[in-house]
């Protein structure tokens, strides 16, 4: 068995509805809170199903000297569930997330999402000032 990296997927988010979209503001400033959004489906949606949904979205930040810190994490506890029945339910949440960071240095914004049946996948953006 490897290790969990060798699990993680990952591809071009707008051919893949799995696929963590990262938007940040294209005029990020050292030590300025920004909002980052993270989300799952923005070019092809992701079904939001009591059998298929994605569960978690964490944010990490990578700077240059290769550490990695967690930034958060969002969870979307409802797809449709309900006594009635599968996708019967009043609620669903969608997988949108909103980050607000402050980062002092460059590097890196990994995003890692989980989908209940297709496990987990990974995108990343450049950080520079």
């Amino acid at each position: 068995m490897g290790n969990i990296g060798e699990f993680v997927k990952t591809a071009d988010y707008k051919s893949e509805k799995h696929v963590p979209v990262i938007e940040c503001p294209s005029g990020l400033k050292k030590g300025e809170a920004s909002d980052v959004v993270v989300s799952v489906g923005k070019e092809i949606a992701h079904p939001n199903t009591t059998e298929h949904f994605i569960s978690w979205i964490a944010l990490y930040f990578k700077p240059e000297d290769g550490n990695i810190y967690n930034l958060g994490r969002a969870e979307f506890l409802s797809h449709g569930e309900s006594v009635k029945g599968a996708n019967e339910g009043p609620a669903y949440t969608d997988p949108v997330a909103c980050f607000r960071v402050k980062l002092e240095e460059k590097g890196k914004l990994v995003a890692v999402s989980y989908c209940n049946i297709h496990g987990l996948w990974e995108s990343e953006v450049d950080v520079s000032f």
